[in-house]
């Protein structure tokens, strides 16, 4: 099989890492505007199989003849890339599916589901870890019970180590997680869908030593399109990011000053944008080149099994790969990734727009995950 990777950040480079340990792949195209500076664990795989290659995703003829010299598509770009992409493999005739975080744009996507069964080729958005795991993983949770009465996902990305004031690091994207923290929240609630305010309804998780205690609070994108799925069906269903105690609030105040806002503002004769100069001030801050991360994840589902009360956990805490470098972060989304793209080139996964919890099979999923050590705890 050869394998195209749009983007060569963090998490591309993990599905390319993940995708090299696969002895049925031949080679794996990790495509980027910039490319010359590769990350450390991929060096070791240097070669043949592994094929740097420049490239400007708006040039639309370019994609589309490398998307036809590949068997799977696997886009780790910044999510508003992610609805022209997967036309284009559309068109190429090639299995897609990419990191999501949008749900706009994932309803944007489904059009082409008619053009996708008519390839006979699938196109599977938000496989990162939420969305995507989670969603994988609560869906198994819901084909378990005969009725289902709530679904609550916690995940979130961690510091084993956490330093104030905001006890956090950079794991992704800092332009991604301030997006979610000003973004509106799809849950259901008494059946009903409805939004809710990012990080708002703060509440706590304990998770087992050395991890401890957490908050979890309402951000956008995590439940993906499951609250419009499942409107009418299960009365609850909500999605909180966890974080150590004191950063929702810290981060409240934070976007309550307009420090978080993207209208430009009038500052000494100059026009600037808050956002710009937070990001600015705060990333060099909360990037620790050799901190550690960790990843917990929790799900809950409750309802009946044969008229008896029954509840389903699952439970993931996966730390940074002390051998390779690699994150918790970048194992948990981007192996996720190239676990989606392995099974759409095998042909696992039906044709047409499918979510991760519409179109992944999840015992399969697990067992893949457990390959590569990330163990999910089910009781």
């Amino acid at each position: 099989m050869r394998m195209l990777v749009l983007g060569a950040g963090l998490q591309g480079s993990a599905c390319a890492y993940d995708l090299l340990q696969n002895r049925g792949v031949d080679a794996v195209r990790l495509a980027d505007l910039h490319i010359d500076h590769l990350a450390s664990f991929l060096a070791p795989h240097a070669g043949p199989r592994l094929l740097p290659t420049p490239l400007d995703v708006r040039d639309e003829a370019a994609v589309r003849a490398l998307m036809r010299e590949c068997d799977a598509v696997m886009s780790a770009l910044p999510y508003y890339f992610n609805f022209d992409m997967a036309r284009l493999a559309v068109d190429s005739g090639v299995p897609f599916t990419d990191l999501g975080g949008n749900t706009e744009i994932v309803g944007q996507q489904r059009s082409l589901d008619a053009p996708a069964r008519a390839k006979k080729i699938s196109v599977v958005p938000d496989t990162g870890v939420a969305p995507g795991m989670v969603n994988i993983l609560a869906q198994h949770g819901i084909d378990q019970l005969d009725d289902v009465q709530s679904v609550r996902i916690y995940v979130g990305g961690l510091p084993q180590h956490p330093e104030p004031p905001l006890n956090y690091q950079i794991v992704y994207s800092i332009e991604g997680v301030l997006d979610y923290y000003t973004t509106l929240s799809w849950i259901i609630r008494d059946g009903r869908r409805t939004q809710v305010k990012a990080l708002s309804e703060v509440e706590p998780v304990d998770f087992p030593a050395p991890v401890g205690r957490l908050e979890a609070f309402h951000t956008a994108g995590g439940l993906s399109t499951m609250a419009f799925r499942y409107e009418g069906k299960i009365p609850e269903m909500e999605y909180k990011t966890l974080r150590y105690p004191g950063h929702a609030k810290a981060m409240e105040t934070i976007r309550d000053l307009g420090l978080l806002e993207l209208e430009p503002v009038e500052v000494k004769g100059h026009r600037v944008v808050p956002r710009d100069v937070f990001i600015a001030l705060a990333s060099p801050r909360l990037t620790k080149p050799t901190g550690r991360d960790l990843v917990a994840l929790r799900i809950v589902v409750r309802g009946k099994k044969k008229g008896a009360d029954k509840t389903i956990t699952y439970e993931v805490i996966d730390r940074y790969d002390e051998q390779h470098g690699i994150s918790a972060m970048m194992r948990t989304t981007g192996y996720s990734l190239a676990i989606t793209g392995m099974m759409q080139a095998r042909g696992e996964v039906e044709p047409g727009v499918h979510t991760p919890d519409e179109g992944i099979p999840a015992e399969r999923y697990m067992t893949e995950l457990k390959k590569r050590g990330i163990d999910v705890r089910v009781r």
